[in-house]
């Protein structure tokens, strides 16, 4: 009884009648091949590499437009973008709420920038704080949920899409001092240098 052939994974060897490839030169038909491709591609992208490799590093959306909110008294909340050096926020783009309550504060002027996505906008640049006020006020310590959408772009010409940060502030009795500012992303200690 014969058993079924198996086999081991190995490529058989060629006959004796069978002519084994000359090989060129140091480099064998594929790996000259792979290196051609390698070459081309290497030409074909490396000025978009080049490019890429010497672009300045973006900011996070976060970083890049840093939102944080404080209590002022039992019945007003201050909200406040930082703007980091070389991007700007859209002042129309700009939208709070206070406990799920949409509020229209009465934002400051801000500067009018010719821009290649939106035309003529008014832009605001490092810091912008605005007061919102509380529909009534909290006759207790309750905590309070400040929300805000925001637009903004580097000046490099790169836009960011639109983003909500919130932060849940706690407010104060009736007479005591602001609260601290609550970070919506705060900056993390690098404990090793």
């Amino acid at each position: 009884m014969a058993s079924p052939p198996t086999s081991s994974g190995l490529r058989p060897r060629p006959a004796e009648h069978e002519p084994v490839p000359a090989r060129r030169g140091l480099l064998s038909g594929r790996t000259h091949r792979g290196l051609v491709v390698a070459t081309a591609c290497l030409l074909a992208f490396g000025p978009a590499w080049r490019a890429w490799s010497q672009a300045p590093d973006l900011l996070e959306n976060e970083r890049a437009f840093a939102f944080a909110a404080r209590a002022l008294d039992a019945q007003t909340v201050e909200a406040r973008f930082v703007v980091a050096p070389g991007y700007y926020l859209y002042r129309d783009k700009l939208h709070f709420s206070v406990g799920g309550a949409k509020k229209d504060p009465a934002l400051p002027r801000g500067r009018m920038k010719h821009d290649e996505f939106f035309g003529e906008s008014e832009t605001y640049r490092d810091t912008i704080a605005v007061r919102l006020k509380l529909d009534r006020p909290t006759a207790e310590r309750l905590p309070v949920t400040v929300a805000a959408e925001s637009q903004g772009c580097a000046d490099i010409g790169v836009c960011y899409p639109p983003q909500r940060q919130e932060v849940v502030v706690a407010m104060p009795r009736d007479g005591a001092r602001p609260g601290p500012w609550v970070e919506a992303a705060p900056v993390k200690r690098k404990w090793f240098r």
